[in-house]
C-alpha cells in the first residue's frame, strides 16, 4: 500500500484535526508516495523496534518522535538518532496522539479494560455515575491496569462519581466535575489543588494507562491489505520492592 493510502485511512478513523495545538500528531518521517510493505504498531518507538524491523516498514505510535521545532541533527543524540536509523532505513512514521485520546484510547480503556459504564465523554475525559467503596476500586485498577502500587490523593471512602484520561491529565483538574479523577504523572502542586477542592486524584500511570494504544490501532488496521504487527513498548520505569 502506499503511505498516503494509510494516512487517509488513520484520518478517517481519526481525524488529525481533532489533535491539540501543542501536539505534532501525524506525519513525522515518511514520503506519502512511499510503498509501504507492513505496519508496525507501538505505544513508543525506539531503537531496537527500527533495527528489528525491514525496510519499508510504517510505524504507528501513539507518542510523536518530534515535539515543536528542531534546531539541529545531531545523530548521537535523541531523536535525531532515531530519525537517521529510519531514513537509511527507509521506513516511516506516523503519530496518532491527542486525536486518538479523544477519538478511541480514553474510552477503550474507561470502558473495556476498566469495566466503567460511560455516562458521557467530553474531549479527553470519560465519566461514570458509578457507585464505590474506595477499596474495591483500588483492587480493580490495581488488577486491570497492573499497577504495582496505587498513589492516591484526598482519599475518600465513598465516591459517586469517577472520570478518567489517560496519560498526564491532571492539569485539567479545574474542569473535571467527579469526586475522583483518574489519570496519571500527578504532580505535587495538583495534589495540593486537589485536595482544596475537596476532589480524589488516582494516579494510573502514564504507561500503564495508555500501554493499550497498539492493541487498539491493531484492531483498527486489520480491515487493510497489509500487514500488521502489534508491539508492546517497554515502560521507561522499573519499580524496586527495597
Amino acid at each position: 500500500m502506499k503511505l498516503k493510502e494509510i494516512y487517509e485511512f488513520l484520518n478517517q478513523i481519526s481525524p488529525f484535526e481533532l489533535q491539540e495545538k501543542w501536539d505534532n500528531s501525524g506525519l513525522i518521517v515518511g514520503r506519502l508516495d512511499d510503498e509501504i510493505t507492513q505496519i508496525v504498531t507501538a505505544l513508543d518507538l525506539d531503537e531496537q523496534m527500527i533495527e528489528q524491523s525491514d525496510e519499508g516498514v510504517l510505524f504507528v505510535v501513539h507518542h510523536p518522535l518530534i515535539f515543536g521545532g528542531i534546531s539541529s541533527l545531531d545523530f548521537d543524540t535523541y531523536p535525531a538518532n532515531l530519525i537517521q536509523k529510519l531514513i537509511q532505513k527507509n521506513q516511516s512514521l506516523i503519530a496518532m496522539h491527542t486525536n486518538f485520546d479523544k477519538s478511541h484510547l480514553n474510552r477503550f480503556v474507561f470502558e473495556e479494560v476498566l469495566g466503567f459504564r460511560c455516562s458521557g465523554c467530553e474531549e479527553f475525559v470519560c465519566y461514570t455515575q458509578e457507585e464505590w467503596e474506595s477499596d474495591r476500586l483500588y483492587a480493580r485498577l490495581k488488577k486491570r491496569l497492573d499497577l504495582p502500587h496505587i498513589k492516591v490523593v484526598g482519599e475518600k471512602q465513598q465516591i459517586n462519581s469517577i472520570a478518567l484520561t489517560t496519560g498526564s491529565g491532571a492539569s485539567m483538574i479545574d474542569e473535571i466535575d467527579a469526586d475522583c479523577f483518574l489519570t496519571g504523572d500527578i504532580k505535587y502542586h495538583d495534589a495540593i489543588k486537589a485536595i482544596n477542592q475537596n476532589k480524589m486524584l488516582i494516579d494510573i500511570g502514564h504507561y500503564e494507562s495508555e500501554r493499550f494504544f497498539a492493541e487498539i490501532m491493531g484492531r483498527e488496521l486489520k480491515v487493510l491489505p497489509i500487514l500488521v504487527i502489534i508491539t508492546n513498548s517497554k515502560n521507561p520505569f522499573v519499580y524496586k520492592n527495597i
